[in-house]
């Protein structure tokens, strides 16, 4: 089935309105314009190597709102000021990872955070997450596309875990409840440990999956990785995912 770009009723259309316009408002209200220069080399170089890998495959030219989305998440977390050079090799990587990588048709990894790490680790990078603790904004509208794709176990696994591991942590540490939410990435939460083709299908494997990212996440915060501990977690558990789907019925 071909995937073509601005069904303005496609969940996908809908995202990349929401991180565009929440783009410019960043932007405009950090009064920093290499954010967004830097998000739209990262959607060219995306959608271009996307469209090219398609063409090679299928012999036909699509423009994907997929690849749109990994260049605009690729925008986000990486640090703006680190070169233009590393967020074409984030896409190039996020692109390799989605039709090479594979298992069963589909891909392994979440493309944009297999390419972002792989950077990271690779190529000496940074991350800046833009945005992520606006809470008031990623909350609501990452509720609302859980709830479309059908991904709110996702969360609700996450939110149990992290809330439980951090909070007794702010309890044995004697630090106020209320800061554990400032632990949170809300961007990672909300728009990437949610993206529906490597997440389990099947309810308990979502809650396992949500669960397992947030563990991973306060176990390597705590072993004091060097490495961005969010996007790890959320690989690893990626590669779960086929053993994850056996957990319950679909």
């Amino acid at each position: 089935m071909h995937e073509r770009m601005l069904k303005i009723n496609s969940v996908k259309t809908q995202l990349i309105i929401f991180l565009v316009t929440f783009a410019v408002f960043l932007s405009v209200k950090e009064g920093d314009f290499t954010f967004a220069v830097a998000t739209i080399i990262a959607v060219i170089s995306a959608s271009t190597l996307d469209a090219i890998a398609l063409y090679l495959k299928k012999k036909g030219f699509q423009l994907t709102e997929s690849s749109v989305i990994t260049g605009l998440i690729i925008g986000y977390v990486l640090a703006s000021d680190g070169g233009q050079a590393a967020f074409v090799l984030a896409a190039l990587l996020a692109v390799f990872s989605k039709h090479v990588i594979r298992y069963r048709n589909t891909h392994i990894f979440n493309p944009a955070a297999f390419g972002i790490f792989l950077t990271l680790i690779l190529f000496n990078a940074s991350t800046q997450w833009r945005g992520t603790y606006s809470w008031y904004i990623l909350a609501p509208f990452g509720l609302y596309f859980a709830h479309k794709i059908r991904k709110i176990e996702v969360i609700i696994g996450y939110a149990v875990v992290a809330l439980g591991l951090f909070g007794a942590q702010a309890v044995i540490q004697k630090v106020p409840l209320v800061s554990i939410f400032g632990y949170l990435s809300y961007f990672f939460i909300f728009v990437m440990v949610i993206e529906p083709k490597t997440t389990p299908v099947s309810t308990a494997g979502k809650l396992v999956f949500g669960a397992g990212v947030a563990f991973l996440i306060f176990v390597l915060t705590e072993l004091g990785a060097r490495f961005d501990v969010e996007l790890c977690s959320l690989l690893v558990m990626n590669a779960a995912v086929p053993a994850l789907n056996h957990l319950s019925p679909k």
